[in-house]
């Protein structure tokens, strides 16, 4: 596969004013790695973009700065928050005689057989690979062709792939890429109905006992009323004696 390529220049200017860089069309980067230092960058920004939609973490590119050329796999990309529109580079320039470690993305393919023959669901699993190789054995994707997959619980784990002469594979190779299980049918619990609970309406009035038992209150109360009466009454006529008897000494 033929390398890609991009052209960069030295970048001067740094800071907020990188902001006016990218309303100008250059997309801000910066070089670093093995025997050399930090270097600010710009590249134009539409042929980036172009280029770096094609590359993943272990994609090797020619980086060209002026008559200097550059072995780099992209370390960072920023990207805008809404707009998606790159914002930053980072690139990694590497020695090749020098094994590193990366990350190689998984790329799916086809369609199972057992998804197809048998309604089967498809059930993905990891991404990506993480590999240790020197920079030109790094393959740039994985692809994985899922038509093998002909039965039930069929599956494809990352010790069935074959990366190339030279790659060592650092991640699990039990872990799963891509399995096919039984679609399982989603049973809708039966709610019971609600049956309206009938209210008894409350009543509003006594009862015969507590009538009763009111009434017979009332007539102590009236009792006791004409008992106050009764000797209110003995009590005037004691004061008419009294006042009978003055009268007579008088």
């Amino acid at each position: 596969m033929e390398r890609l390529e991009l052209k960069a220049s030295p970048r001067t200017v740094l800071g907020k004013q990188v902001n006016a860089l990218r309303r100008a069309g250059r997309l801000p980067a910066v070089l670093y790695g093995r025997g050399t230092e930090p270097l600010a960058l710009e590249l134009d920004a539409q042929e980036a973009s172009r280029v770096l939609s094609h590359v993943s973490a272990s994609t090797l590119l020619n980086l060209h700065v002026g008559s200097d050329s550059h072995q780099v796999l992209v370390r960072e990309v920023q990207r805008h928050a809404i707009r998606r529109s790159l914002e930053h580079v980072d690139f990694l320039k590497v020695a090749m005689d020098v094994a590193i470690r990366t990350s190689v993305p998984v790329e799916l393919l086809g369609e199972a057989l057992a998804v197809k023959t048998l309604g089967g669901v498809l059930v993905t699993g990891v991404s990506e690979i993480e590999v240790e190789a020197l920079p030109a054995d790094l393959p740039g994707r994985i692809t994985v062709d899922l038509e093998p997959l002909a039965e039930i619980d069929a599956r494809i784990t990352v010790g069935d792939l074959f990366l190339g002469k030279g790659v060592k594979v650092l991640t699990d190779p039990a872990s799963v890429i891509a399995r096919v299980i039984y679609q399982v049918e989603e049973k809708l619990e039966e709610v019971a109905p609600v049956t309206p609970t009938e209210i008894e309406p409350e009543l509003i009035g006594r009862g015969k006992k507590e009538e009763e038992e009111i009434g017979t209150e009332e007539g102590k109360e009236k009792d006791k009323e004409k008992d106050k009466d009764k000797e209110k009454d003995k009590d005037k006529d004691k004061e008419k004696d009294k006042d009978k008897a003055k009268a007579k000494k008088s």
